[in-house]
């Protein structure tokens, strides 16, 4: 995990001159969570060091802005305000105009169909924003909210964990499944080794998730900030289901683990190399590797299974007619 001082060399301009104001200003912005104007910066960094003009943190926060630390966010009020990105991933917004509260979420759907948009007119994207603006639960009750509000990144983490936990339970079953439907015992093996694999990875997650949401007692309470629709039921669900179908052998068990493992592995890697630094990307790109080695492990597994296949088969006799032809020959009197 980068520190804050290695997140904010990684983000620094080639070249660019080292300041102590700057650095200053951009420790206490670090420390913020949440959104901020730029008077409310000026008021936390004027009340540490009086010394530092309103004029050089202005130009920090533009500094931040183009170097990647911060984002800028229009709530649609007349006021920019600026959020950073040190373990805090992009996100989308809900904003309620009655309270001019913010909630955020990040859909994989959302994403895909920027992406394909964006595709389909051969268009670069440097930065999506979305914002839907409305009320919020409380403003329409009159209800006060029912948690105090948990940092993103916490909320992330366990929403990241949980995507990883349905994805091995889904897995879990699908190997389980497949080592009963093997008959060749090669196979067998590596389907009850990768449901035991499935089995310890799984209660590793849960241990983790047991100690993020202990140690933070108001978690669960929290709303969803990760929306993955394909994978809210595990990214092997649809694989359990075609096991069940009729005539589905060793091979085709394999194949469809097959496809199952790439899919998983794109889903995990894509999006956790997106995410900033954050414990829920680091849930991600773990995943992206364990799933990778389990694809690798499949492919072989299924190019030896073809190879055996192959040697069971009974080569073809291409003697016998040859002998069965010069026997006719033999049997024919010479033209005088």
């Amino acid at each position: 995990m980068l520190s804050p001082t290695q997140f904010i060399e990684r983000h620094r301009p080639p070249g660019g001159r080292r300041s102590s104001k700057r650095d200053f200003i951009v420790d206490v912005f670090l420390r913020q969570s949440g959104h901020l104007g730029a008077d409310e910066l000026v008021t936390l960094i004027r009340s540490e060091d009086a010394r530092i003009s309103r004029a050089t943190i202005y130009r920090t926060l533009q500094w931040m802005v183009d170097a990647g630390i911060a984002r800028r966010v229009d709530f649609g009020d007349g006021r920019y305000r600026f959020e950073h990105s040190y373990r805090h991933p992009r996100h989308f917004h809900l904003i309620c105009r009655s309270c001019q509260q913010s909630f955020e979420f990040l859909s994989s759907d959302i994403e895909m169909l920027i992406e394909e948009v964006a595709n389909a007119r051969r268009f670069t994207p440097a930065e999506s924003v979305l914002q839907i603006y409305g009320t919020c639960e409380q403003c329409q009750t009159g209800l006060p909210a029912p948690t105090a509000r948990v940092p993103l990144e916490t909320v992330f983490a366990r929403d990241a964990l949980r995507v990883a936990i349905a994805t091995e339970r889904s897995g879990l079953a699908f190997y389980t499944r497949a080592a009963r439907l093997a008959r060749d015992a090669r196979g067998r093996r590596v389907f009850e080794r990768l449901a035991g694999e499935e089995r310890e990875h799984l209660s590793t997650l849960e241990a983790r998730y047991r100690e993020l949401t202990t140690a933070e007692p108001q978690l669960e309470a929290q709303p969803a900030f990760l929306f993955f629709k394909s994978a809210s039921s595990g990214l092997f669900a649809a694989g359990v289901e075609e096991l069940s179908a009729p005539g589905v052998d060793d091979k085709e068990a394999l194949r469809i683990g097959i496809r199952c493992e790439r899919a998983a592995h794109r889903f995990f890697k894509q999006y956790g190399e997106r995410f900033e630094e954050s414990e829920g990307k680091r849930i991600f790109l773990e995943f992206a590797d364990e799933e990778r080695e389990h694809f690798e492990l499949l492919v072989r597994e299924f190019r030896a299974l073809v190879a055996r296949q192959r040697a069971k088969r009974p080569r073809r006799a291409t003697a016998a007619p040859r002998a069965k032809a010069a026997g006719k020959d033999a049997g024919r009197r010479p033209r005088s």
